[in-house]
């Protein structure tokens, strides 16, 4: 039989792999309604890698497909999550990008941006997933240390 605990983690992963939730959104929710802090942090990184890997082996494809979409709904073809993160990667390089991308533009388009400019998949997608697992560890450590619950 599956525990409340296993669906919170299991709606943790998932949220965590959905672009624009981010792991540093979904743990602090997980950790509030009371799910352990180490099973919800896990479960949220490793929904978010999956994306973050897809996103910058697929990079390419995933732009013109959001492109095509955009046009279709009538919008303009410029992705301005996208156009943020490249202009986020001429200012401040794949470091900061990595640093910087699960604040600013979502861990996905950091990684989708940074293999458009020349990076690697492989390289971004660790950069940018140490990135995002720094800042989890950083956010749940600060809500067990300050005891934030609701």
């Amino acid at each position: 039989m599956i525990d409340i605990e296993s669906l919170g983690l299991l709606g943790v992963f998932i949220a965590g792999a959905i672009p624009w939730m981010e792991a540093i959104a979904v743990v602090p929710a997980g950790i509030l309604v009371g799910l352990n802090p180490v099973a919800t942090l896990i479960a949220a990184v490793v929904g978010n890698t999956i994306t973050i890997v897809l996103f910058a082996y697929f990079a390419s494809n995933i732009r013109e497909r959001l492109i095509k979409r955009r046009v279709r709904q009538g919008k303009s073809a410029e992705l301005p999550k996208l156009e943020k993160a490249m202009k986020a990667f001429d200012k401040y390089g794949v470091y900061g990008l990595a640093a910087l991308g699960p604040i600013l533009i979502g861990t996905q388009f950091a990684a989708a941006a940074a293999v458009t400019a020349g990076v690697k998949p492989l390289r971004a997608s660790v950069l940018i997933t140490a990135s995002l697992t720094i800042w989890a560890i950083a956010i749940a450590f600060a809500m067990v240390a300050f005891d934030i619950t609701i």
